[in-house]
C-alpha cells in the first residue's frame, strides 16, 4: 500500500522548476522543427505547380505528395545516424545539430527558384532539401523524447512526454496559422504566384519558409541553455555507454525482436491513425471534396486547437492504466468509425456532391481486356487504352463510377443514369464532355453555393455547416491524441539507456515515416484505381486492426519500468 500512495503522490504533485524548464526547452524547439517540416505538406498543391509545372495538373499533385513523402522515407536513416550519435556523445548536442539542418533546409526552400526559372534542377534540389529535413527529423524526435523521459518521475512519464507529443500538432497548427494569415492579407493570387519577394522570386507562399530562420535562431538559443540528460551523464561517468549502439540495438535477436514488436504492435497503428486524422483529412477535403485551400486549412486548424489538450489527457491516463490499452483502444475505435466519419464529412462539407455519389449512376462500359490496373502511387505510369484513360480522368475529378464489362471489341463508353452513351474518341474530347455531363446529372459545379466556404479564421464559427465539419475533424484528431499521446513513453520504456536513443527512434520513424508518410499518396492511388472515394480508408483501417491484433498478443506493458537500466 505504501508504494501505491507514493505513486499517487508523485502523479499529483506539481512540476518542479527544473522539470518545467526541460519540457519547455524541448517542446518549443520541437514545435519549430515540426513547423518547418509541415510547411511543405500544407503547401504541397502550390509547390507542385511551382516545381513540377512540366507535368499535367493531376501528375503535379502526385509528385508533390511524393516529394512530401520523400522526407518521411529517409526519416529511419536519420534515426540511425543521429540516434547513434545521441547514444555516443549525448542527447543535447545531437538535437542541436538536427535543428540546425532542419532550419537551414527549410529556409533554402523559400529561396529556391521554380522550374520555369532553372528547369529540372528545381525539383531535384527540392527533393534533396526535403530529404535533409527528413534526416534531421529522424534524429530530432528521439532526442527530445529521450531527454524529457530521462528527466521525468517514473509515475508521470506518460504525462511529461505527452508535452513532446503535442509539438507535432502544434507545429502543424503554427504552419496553418502563418499560411492562413498570409492568404487572407495577401490574397490568393499574390500568395500563390504574384507577390514579389526578391531576386525575381515570386509568391507569398515563400514567406513562411523564410520566416523559419527566425525560429531557428530562437530554437538554437533555447537549446544552448539546456543541460545534458542526468541518466546519460551518469552512464558516461561510469563508462557503461555503448561503444556500438547500432550493432547492439539491431545486431542481436533479443533487441531486434523488441524493435519489431514495438513497430508492428504499437507504432504502425498509431502512425496511420495520426496521418489519417490530420493529413489525409486535409487532403480529402481539398482533393476529393474540392474545398478551397483557405477553408480546408481553417477548419483543420480549429480541430487542432480544440483537440490538442487531449494529448496530455491520454498521456496522463496511460500513467494510470498503461500505454498498451490506451493506444490499442484508439486504433480499434478509429478503424471502426473512419468510414462513417468520412461519410459524414462529405455530407457536411459538400452536400450536393454527397447526394450525387449516391444518386448518380455512372457506368464505364468497356471490353474488360482493355481495362488494366490504375494503381499508380508514384504517379509515373502512362495510360493509353480508352478504358484506362476514361477511368483515370473520372477518378482525378472525383466522379464515382462502376465498371461494367462489355462484349469483346466494344467501344469504351460512359453511360450516366441510363442515358445516351458518351463514346470515347480521344482524351481531350472526353475531358471536355465529362464535366458538363456529370454536372447536368447532379454533381456540383465549382461555384456550388451549398459547398462549405469560410472567408476568415473566426468566420468558421459563424454557421452550423462549418461547426459540424469542425466537430467531425475534432473527433478524428482526438483519435490522434489517444494513440500518439502515450507512444513516446511506451517506446522509451522498451530499451535500456545505453541504446535508447538509437533503438526507440528506428521503429518510430519506420512506422511514421513509411507507413504514415506514404498514406496520403497510397490512399489516393487506391481511390483512383477503384472509382470509390472512400476506398483509400482501407489502408489505415487494415493497418490499425493489424496493430491491435499484434499488440494484444505480443506487447508487454512496461509503464512502471525504471529507465536507469
Amino acid at each position: 500500500m505504501a508504494n501505491v500512495a507514493t505513486a499517487t503522490d508523485s502523479r499529483t504533485k506539481p512540476m518542479t522548476a527544473e522539470e518545467r524548464k526541460v519540457i519547455i526547452a524541448s517542446s518549443l524547439g520541437t514545435v519549430f522543427e515540426w513547423y518547418d517540416f509541415y510547411l511543405y505538406g500544407t503547401l504541397a498543391a502550390i509547390i507542385g505547380k511551382q516545381f513540377f509545372s512540366q507535368f499535367p495538373p493531376a501528375t503535379q499533385a502526385i509528385f508533390a505528395l511524393l516529394t512530401f513523402a520523400a522526407g518521411f522515407l529517409v526519416r529511419p536513416f536519420g534515426a540511425l545516424v543521429f540516434g547513434r550519435l545521441g547514444d555516443l556523445v549525448g542527447r543535447k548536442y545531437t538535437f542541436l545539430l538536427t535543428i540546425l539542418i532542419m532550419g537551414l533546409s527549410t529556409f533554402a526552400v523559400g529561396l529556391l527558384p521554380s522550374y520555369d526559372q532553372i528547369g529540372v534542377a528545381a525539383p531535384i534540389i527540392l527533393v534533396a532539401l526535403r530529404m535533409a529535413q527528413g534526416l534531421a527529423l529522424g534524429g530530432e524526435y528521439g532526442g527530445a523524447v529521450v531527454y524529457v523521459a530521462e528527466h521525468s518521475p517514473r509515475n508521470r512519464r506518460g504525462f511529461y512526454t505527452a508535452w513532446i507529443q503535442t509539438t507535432a500538432t502544434m507545429g502543424l497548427l503554427l504552419s496553418l496559422f502563418v499560411i492562413v494569415t498570409l492568404r487572407i492579407n495577401l490574397g490568393e493570387e499574390a500568395f500563390q504566384t504574384t507577390q514579389n519577394i526578391f531576386f525575381g522570386l515570386k509568391g507569398g507562399w515563400r514567406i513562411p519558409f523564410l520566416l523559419s530562420i527566425i525560429l531557428l535562431i530562437i530554437s538554437i538559443y533555447i537549446r544552448l541553455q539546456m543541460n545534458e540528460s542526468p541518466l546519460f551523464k551518469k552512464m558516461k561517468e561510469e563508462g557503461t555507454q555503448s561503444k556500438a549502439p547500432l550493432s547492439e540495438a539491431f545486431g542481436n535477436w533479443a533487441n531486434g525482436k523488441i524493435v519489431l514488436i514495438a513497430l508492428c504492435g504499437l507504432v504502425i497503428g498509431q502512425a496511420v491513425v495520426w496521418y489519417t486524422g490530420q493529413f489525409y483529412a486535409l487532403f480529402f477535403l481539398q482533393t476529393v471534396l474540392k474545398i478551397d485551400l483557405l477553408t480546408a486549412n481553417v477548419l483543420i486548424a480549429w480541430a487542432l486547437i480544440i483537440a490538442t489538450p487531449f494529448f496530455l489527457v491520454f498521456g496522463s491516463l496511460s500513467d494510470r492504466i498503461g500505454r498498451k490499452p490506451v493506444i490499442l483502444a484508439g486504433c480499434l475505435i478509429a478503424a471502426a468509425t473512419y468510414f462513417p466519419l468520412f461519410g459524414a464529412l462529405t455530407s457536411a462539407a459538400n452536400p450536393t456532391y454527397a447526394r450525387a455519389i449516391e444518386t448518380v449512376k455512372a457506368e464505364v462500359r468497356a471490353d474488360p481486356a482493355t481495362c488494366g490496373s490504375l494503381f499508380d502511387p508514384v504517379g509515373i505510369r502512362t495510360f493509353t487504352s480508352p478504358c484506362d484513360v476514361m477511368r483515370r480522368t473520372m477518378s482525378n475529378q472525383a466522379f464515382r463510377y462502376t465498371q461494367v464489362d462489355a462484349p469483346a471489341g466494344s467501344p469504351t463508353q460512359l453511360v450516366i443514369n441510363g442515358g445516351a452513351p458518351i463514346t470515347f474518341t480521344d482524351a481531350a474530347a472526353f475531358n471536355a464532355a465529362l464535366g458538363p455531363a456529370m454536372i447536368a446529372a447532379g454533381y456540383p459545379a465549382a461555384n456550388d453555393p451549398a459547398k462549405v466556404k469560410v472567408n476568415g479564421f473566426f468566420s468558421a464559427l459563424a454557421n452550423g455547416q462549418s461547426l459540424t465539419i469542425i466537430a467531425i475533424l475534432t473527433i478524428m484528431v482526438i483519435y490522434v491524441t489517444i494513440v500518439y499521446g502515450p507512444i513516446a513513453a511506451a517506446l522509451v520504456e522498451f530499451f535500456p539507456t545505453r541504446i535508447r536513443y538509437t533503438a526507440m527512434s528506428l521503429p518510430y520513424h519506420i512506422g511514421n515515416g513509411w507507413f504514415g508518410g506514404l498514406l496520403p499518396a497510397t490512399s489516393f492511388a487506391i481511390v483512383a484505381s477503384t472509382g470509390d472515394i472512400f476506398a483509400g480508408l482501407w489502408y489505415p483501417v487494415l493497418f490499425a486492426l493489424m496493430t491491435v491484433a499484434i499488440g494484444l498478443l505480443f506487447v508487454r506493458e512496461r509503464r512502471d519500468v525504471d529507465l536507469a537500466h
